[in-house]
């Protein structure tokens, strides 16, 4: 069984909410630059499609992909894994209460 075989679905929308906050924060720091997707492209020496298509929230974006946007603007990658938040009901069932009251120290009232 591969990496990925858990659960397909889970993963292809997991990529694409990835790639929309990648292609976001490359749309806010052309924005923040005052650049055009044509100055991008020039920059790379790709084709103003080719931006288009890494723009697109649809493209498989790699590593590489990544890395020549960044150069082209000056700029660096940060790739973070972090735990999700659980839902509340999750971690009531769990017996781990965060809420204000049981944290503050006073008794809780059942």
């Amino acid at each position: 069984m591969g990496i990925f075989a858990r659960d397909e679905s889970r993963t292809t929308l997991a990529a694409s909410r990835i790639g929309r906050q990648a292609t976001a924060s490359l749309a806010g720091l052309l924005a923040g630059q005052g650049k055009t997707r044509s100055d991008l492209a020039a920059a790379m020496g790709v084709s103003p499609g080719r931006v288009s298509q890494i723009m697109s929230a649809d493209a498989n974006l790699t590593v590489r992909t990544l890395a020549a946007v960044a150069e082209a603007l000056d700029a660096d990658v940060q790739i973070t894994f972090c735990p999700r938040a659980q839902p509340t009901d999750a971690r009531a069932r769990s017996g781990t209460d965060t809420s204000p009251l049981h944290s503050s120290g006073l008794p809780a009232r059942h």
